[in-house]
């Protein structure tokens, strides 16, 4: 959810305390500076300014506490219309539970790419949501601005590519585990204090427990190991899996542990005993990813079938199946304030979102990334979706404001945009922004975009005003019908209509 408006912020650029000409020095003799030459002051080389997007939530926050004292609840909200004029009336995501759809983020903002390039295996925001780390498989951590989206600081973590990265319900410690086996202890300050070697294989995922005490880990040698986190002490092994264990997830409030292997079964363990309760055969490849919902009663699996599925665990029975990937789904995110929402990504870079309920998808972008999106996060706010990828990038989304084009390049394959040309983004992630003004404005959610300006190309090749050649008045944003001069070419002058009326000369 984009909560604010984008701002441009300028880099560089050393001052003086007095303003003047720039080819005049402060004793009023004249500079003979060439445009091609290197301007310094105090001996250092003046940096070009540049813009940079940024993403800001404060205001909106700040207007909801304002408005909450008379706004009770939803029917107190002021109707959003698609207009940019209603940006400063936009609620956070938490003020619209009835609409979860607002909360859909398909509007690209920015790419962030280290120097080195590498895979980029796990994201995770910090618990106020003010910096992103990311996880390569170099063994670093970067991390990234929240607002800005721009490098801050990047340190070696582990000596083997890191897998998964989760931090504690507290919000005071981070565990991460990578190839080699090996599992460490993070303090919000990115201080290391504690290393355990716990697997003799790639760990693939850690989950807390709901009071923190203790901690889950699975590993490609098949095992799920329950762990006390102040003692660093394994404590069970549970085995039952067949295979390697790639996913695991503890219940948010129960003693209840999910696992999904490459065996095809998703299984439900008891931590305190270690035996499994109940065993879910309703995928037929690897499960890849697994998380509960934040109610506890649904669990979300993602699967290289290309199928999603929810189950019930008060039933044990499948609530839903979702189709509509067309690779092998490689992670999932339910939204931390929408019950029903969640996002998927897919081993094709495409990343779409789905609401429990609804057949279809609600939202997506079939170009998110390259190759591979391994892992998905959401903002604590909810109003921002970052996603890591094989592809070296990590990309940030966000809703779309009212007045926005609801499509753009990343709607698409890169075939498709490249053939629509559409704009493609710089490597560095700093936009250069698309020409609005020319392209036809759209209601959001209503009609496909590609579709229209074909059409309306077409339209004004073929009619002109009032019917005639090379008109070029556009359709009604959004509508399937065009403005006053379709109409009078529809049934003015094709003879055909119902208000036909004879031309005459003289």
């Amino acid at each position: 959810m984009q909560h604010g408006s984008y701002g441009q912020r300028g880099g560089g650029g050393s001052g003086g305390f007095h303003r003047k000409h720039p080819t005049q020095s402060a004793y009023g003799q004249q500079n003979n500076f060439s445009v091609g030459d290197k301007q310094q002051q105090d001996s250092k080389r003046v940096r070009k300014a540049i813009q940079r997007r940024t993403v800001d939530y404060n205001s909106v926050i700040i207007r909801h506490l304002e408005l909450r004292t008379w706004q009770r609840d939803r029917r107190d909200h002021n109707a959003i219309q698609p207009d940019p004029n209603f940006i400063s009336e936009l609620q956070p995501s938490f003020c619209y539970p009835h609409n979860p759809t607002t909360s859909v983020t398909t509007k690209f903002v920015h790419t962030s790419t280290n120097k080195i390039r590498c895979p980029i295996n796990a994201v995770r925001w910090t618990p106020e949501g003010r910096r992103l780390i990311t996880g390569a498989s170099s063994g670093e951590f970067t991390l990234w601005n929240g607002l800005t989206f721009n490098f801050e600081t990047i340190l070696q973590a582990h000596d083997k590519a890191v897998r998964t990265m989760v931090w504690s319900h507290n919000d005071t410690w981070m565990i991460t585990g990578d190839d080699a086996g090996v599992i460490k202890y993070w303090q919000s300050n990115m201080n290391n204090l504690k290393l355990v070697n716990a697997h003799k294989e790639t760990v693939r995922d850690l989950s807390f427990s709901p009071t923190d005490a203790k901690y889950a880990s699975c590993s490609d040698d098949g095992t799920i190991k329950i762990w006390s986190f102040a003692d660093a002490i394994e404590e069970r092994v549970l085995t039952g899996h067949g295979w390697d264990v790639k996913c695991i997830d503890w219940h948010p409030t129960k003693g209840l542990l999910a696992s999904g292997s490459k065996d095809n079964l998703a299984k439900l363990w008891d931590p305190k005993t270690g035996k499994a309760l109940a065993t879910l055969h309703g995928h037929k490849n690897t499960i890849l990813g697994l998380e509960w919902n934040k109610n506890g009663n649904w669990l979300l699996t993602a699967s290289r079938d290309q199928l999603l599925r929810v189950y019930d665990i008060r039933t044990m029975k499948e609530l839903q199946a979702f189709r509509g990937h067309k690779k092998d789904v490689q992670s999932v995110a339910w939204h931390p304030h929408h019950e029903s929402l969640f996002a998927s990504g897919g081993s094709d870079g495409s990343i779409m979102f789905w609401l429990t309920g609804t057949e279809n998808s609600v939202g997506g972008m079939e170009g998110a990334h390259e190759s591979s999106v391994f892992a998905l996060d959401w903002h604590p706010m909810g109003h921002i979706l970052v996603s890591g990828s094989n592809d070296h990038t990590t990309r940030f989304w966000t809703r779309n404001r009212p007045g926005d084009v609801m499509h753009d390049r990343f709607s698409y394959t890169k075939k498709e945009a490249d053939m629509l040309g559409l704009k493609e983004e710089d490597e560095e992630g700093e936009d250069e922004g698309e020409d609005v003004s020319e392209m036809p404005q759209e209601l959001p959610g209503l009609g496909d975009f590609a579709t229209r300006q074909a059409a309306a190309r077409a339209r004004a090749m073929d009619e002109g005003p009032f019917g005639g050649a090379n008109s070029a008045m556009p359709q009604i944003p959004g509508m399937g019908f065009g403005g006053p001069s379709s109409v009078g070419g529809r049934f003015g002058d094709n003879h055909d209509g119902p208000n036909k009326r004879q031309r005459t000369d003289g």
